[in-house]
């Protein structure tokens, strides 16, 4: 049908996003997709709600206020430029991952985060792109030993879908509350898949990806946002 077709959702899902409705909430009171509602509302003026933190005795400042609004027209228009992601597209980001946290050295491929939405992508991507054997996945979890290591484990194993026989002895670090407050609860981990073929695949990838002849001069003529 396409937006055209939609004037009822379109009009509706603009007067919500005045009334600083997030993407994701009027899609689901219109039933229809979020990136619809990005492309409908990315020129409506709001104030986005501030996160609920409690009880506040002052408002919001307005520095505040407009942070929030900025980011929230970045995300509605990555929303649009990004639009679906293909299988070249996942190809791609994964290698970019791997070449930034993967591990260089011959023999097995291990991808280490603490983020578990770029380990979750990961895992995907080399069960898909390649065959493997489930049974040589390895997880290795770094984690101060004051956190709860059975609680990490469970959280890694339903990341994963890695079985707990086959994490090995986790490194347990000695905490620096002096240093650091900010830590993972749930640690770093360390993906581990031992074949030398695919690793080579993977870095051949990489370097027929960083290779001179593969870039090209995009930013001529581009002006800052700054």
């Amino acid at each position: 049908m396409g937006y055209g077709g939609k004037t009822v959702e379109r009009q509706r899902a603009r007067e919500l996003r005045a009334r600083a409705w997030t993407l994701l909430e009027i899609a689901e009171e219109l039933g229809v997709s979020k990136s619809s509602v990005s492309i409908w509302t990315r020129d409506v003026e709001f104030v986005p709600k501030p996160r609920n933190r409690g009880h506040r005795e002052h408002a919001p400042h307005p520095l505040h206020l407009k942070k929030l609004a900025e980011l929230e027209r970045c995300r509605v228009d990555a929303d649009v430029a990004i639009g679906e992601v293909s299988e070249r597209d996942m190809l791609m980001f994964c290698l970019a991952l791997y070449a930034g946290e993967g591990s260089k050295s011959d023999g097995a491929l291990k991808f280490a985060n603490s983020d578990e939405r770029l380990v979750r992508i990961f895992l995907t991507w080399l069960r898909s792109e390649f065959e493997i054997d489930e049974r040589r996945l390895r997880v290795n979890l770094y984690l101060h030993a004051d956190l709860d290591l059975d609680a990490a484990i469970r959280h890694w194993e339903h990341v994963t879908k890695i079985p707990r026989a086959q994490f090995t002895k986790p490194y347990r670090a000695v905490a620096d509350l002096t240093r650091r407050r900010n830590r993972h609860v749930h640690g770093c981990a360390t993906v581990c898949y031992s074949c030398r073929t695919i690793h080579r695949r993977v870095m051949a990838m990489i370097e027929a990806i960083s290779s001179p002849k593969s870039f090209r001069d995009s930013s001529a003529g581009r002006a800052s946002d700054c």
